[in-house]
């Protein structure tokens, strides 16, 4: 299975170039496991080991989390022939961190609009970078 399209693939390998790790990307690429809670959001392939992507893992037991993940592990899943797939409909409307937030609030991966409005929210408040005006 190729997970990536041809160009989701060159924006994961530029984002896991080693001058653009440290930014919040946001998700390139969803991948699931049909009839199950397994979700993946990356946004980064290592640039000196493209079998690793860095990204957002639910593997559905309630404690979703960043980290590293190994594609031949996932190409490798196959269960009564229920494969990992590419969710060709997704598209991030936010940074990584917006989906990981919201995502521990709700112990799984949501492409739900408001609960990501609300992690942007508290994200933005936590940070202090929103722009609401102060009382005088």
């Amino acid at each position: 299975m190729n997970f990536f399209t041809p160009e989701q693939e060159a924006q994961l390998l530029s984002n896991g170039r080693p001058e653009n790790r440290d930014q919040d990307h946001a998700p390139v690429v969803k991948l699931y496991i049909p009839f199950t809670h397994c979700v993946w959001l990356l946004s980064e392939l290592e640039h000196d080991e493209p079998d690793i992507a860095f990204g957002l893992c639910d593997l559905g037991m309630g404690f979703p989390e960043l980290g590293n993940v190994s594609l031949s592990e996932l190409a490798s899943i196959n269960v009564a022939d229920i494969t990992v797939q590419r969710d060709d409909g997704f598209k991030a409307e936010h940074p990584m961190s917006v989906y990981a937030e919201a995502a521990r609030s709700l112990g799984h991966i949501t492409d739900d609009w408001f609960a990501l409005l609300v992690a942007k929210t508290n994200l933005e408040t936590a940070r202090g970078d929103y722009n609401t005006p102060k009382p005088e």
